[in-house]
């Protein structure tokens, strides 16, 4: 009955002066608040200053999201000083949870046992649990993108330590060279069980892997322009990357790699495939012909090594790698909607780092988030829906929390998208899903926004503020695993602000809308909060902010970030 009250009152009133992905008012640049025609000559336009709402909207597109510390440590240093420090920072890891064990590890019945060794549950509690705590906000939100590019999911293959170490990759090379994450998940015994390159043989190798490896890992199935856009041919038609000769000399290349086996056990032990560590060789089920794909050759009688080195430096190398890899990472970090200019901005730095690397994503990353296109105030195409794992990981920031992950793992699956268990090899959404109304724009998260979603979001985001006292139920459920320490939500940095509303309203502005809401849609979140009155100061004030809180986070401009 509550939740239907607030969502009767408020809801037309609050949420239809928070709705509208244009709605905002005074972006980050200080547009001018009134709307009549000025006669006198503009003055000389400033250097630009580097404001909160800026910090706090860098903060959206290179973290889980914006914090009180985070943003301020953002305005101290400034975008290119932030990244530097970023670059550095450590804090995110999966390698405690990356050993192997066999398959009849666990007794039978032993659920605890099974779920510590065989489901995604304890590495995606790690991830929920960095994500919102962990100071490499910038590396794991990079990860998080490379990890929905080159797929390989739970769905398929339920290795705790398998799933841990194919995202240790992601981690250990966010800033490293984009050859080393193709070479390293190419020849990982997980994604040899999710795209089967394990065991294939040469008497009839399988093409799973080469054909998703060009399709979504690297290239893409378009010759590509460096500014993102397809080559046409004559005719005005695509022109393919690849043919489907190209991938069955890919697929012959990668022939006779099997798992490495637990303890040193017999390649025939079912129960002891290593799915942590790197395949190994078995050169009866190599194909040793002479092999050409992509426009590359392989001697007959070249290694299998050679070959696995021959078809990832094919993939690297090719021309539209760099416009690919650099749109899908844009799309992630900062719109699904870049200029050609600006993906070609980016992608000329993967071609070349201006020091002769390639692929060198350290420069990459730093030339997306410091484009004009990603600092400039918003514009009529800039941004991108929150997709659900970073619209709890957002408010969670935003309210405060300390976690071990396990209530985002219990809530995940319901709204829409379970970590590391991905449908597919396709992930959860294509980066090319049309703006609903739109012939033209592309809000790839869109595409989980069926009623049923919207709902869950929704409710969502009604417990964990208005219903989100630490002592709700599922914070402080025991998640039966070793290492677990519970979730909190910070209530107290709420309730510091006492009667405070304006502040309490600063904050939400800043954290959750990066300075850009408008004094009327202030205003209604005051009068929200006003409506709330307690004998004890605390409580008042922390039903209070979660009553603001509520408002906020399920309004379309917090789901909507640009």
């Amino acid at each position: 009955m509550f939740r239907t009250s607030i969502s009767t009152a408020l809801g037309v009133a609050l949420l239809t002066a928070l709705a509208g992905c244009d709605g905002g008012g005074g972006s980050s640049a200080g547009a001018p608040a009134g709307g009549g025609v000025v006669s006198v000559a503009p003055a000389p336009t400033p250097a630009p200053t580097f404001t909160e709402g800026d910090a706090a909207r860098l903060a959206k597109q290179a973290s889980f999201g914006p914090t009180p510390a985070l943003v301020s440590r953002i305005k101290e240093l400034g975008a290119n000083g932030w990244l530097d420090e970023q670059f550095a920072a450590t804090g995110s890891t999966y390698s405690d949870l990356a050993a192997e064990v066999r398959r009849d590890f666990c007794t039978s019945g032993d659920t605890v046992c099974t779920r510590q060794h065989f489901s995604r549950t304890p590495i995606a509690m790690r991830f929920y649990a960095d994500a919102v705590m962990a100071p490499d906000q910038l590396r794991q939100r990079v990860a998080f993108a490379l990890g929905q590019m080159i797929v390989a999911s739970e769905q398929e293959v339920n290795s705790a330590a398998g799933i841990a170490v194919f995202n240790q990759i992601f981690l250990d090379n966010t800033f490293g060279n984009f050859r080393d994450i193709l070479a390293r998940v190419t020849m990982l015994g997980y994604m040899g069980d999710y795209l089967d390159m394990a065991d294939s043989n040469k008497s009839a190798p399988s093409e799973n892997y080469a054909r998703e490896f060009l399709q979504l890992f690297s290239m893409g199935p378009d010759q590509l322009n460096m500014d993102g856009t397809p080559k046409l041919d004559s005719t005005g038609a695509r022109q393919a990357n690849y043919t489907p000769e190209d991938i069955r000399g890919v697929a012959r290349a990668l022939t006779g790699w099997t798992y490495a086996r637990v303890g040193g056990a017999a390649t025939t032990d079912g129960n002891a495939r290593d799915y942590s560590s790197p395949m190994i060789p078995v050169p009866t089920r190599y194909d040793t012909t002479a092999k050409s794909f992509l426009g590359t050759s392989v001697a007959a009688g070249a290694t299998q090594e050679a070959s696995v080195a021959a078809v990832v430096d094919a993939a690297f190398n090719n021309a539209s790698t760099a416009p690919f890899v650099s749109k899908f990472l844009i799309t992630h970090l900062v719109t699904p909607n870049p200029t050609p200019a600006y993906v070609g901005r980016v992608a000329a730095v993967f071609a070349n780092s201006g020091n002769g690397v390639r692929g060198d994503l350290k420069a990459v990353v730093r030339a997306i988030l410091t484009d004009a296109e990603a600092r400039a105030a918003p514009g009529a195409a800039s941004g991108k829906v929150k997709e659900p794992i970073l619209l709890m990981t957002g408010l969670a920031r935003a309210i405060g929390f300390t976690t071990d992950g396990y209530v985002f793992v219990n809530r995940d699956t319901g709204m829409g998208q379970p970590v590391m268990r991905a449908p597919s090899v396709f992930n959860f959404y294509p980066t090319d899903y049309p703006l609903p109304g739109s012939t033209t724009l592309k809000s790839p998260a869109s595409k989980l926004l069926n009623t049923s979603n919207v709902l869950r979001w929704h409710n969502f985001v009604y417990d964990w503020t208005i219903g989100g006292d630490a002592t709700r139920s599922e914070f402080t459920l025991d998640s039966g695993l070793p290492n677990s320490s519970l979730t909190q939500p910070l209530w107290s940095g709420w309730e510091a602000f006492g009667t405070d509303l304006d502040a309490m309203v600063a904050r939400i502005d800043l954290l959750m809308f990066a300075s850009t809401l408008t004094q009327p849609q202030k205003d209604a979140l005051k009068a929200a909060a006003t409506a709330i009155t307690h004998a004890d100061p605390l409580i008042q004030a922390r039903k209070r902010a979660q009553m603001m809180l509520y408002v906020a986070a399920s309004s379309p401009l917090f789901l909507v970030d640009r």
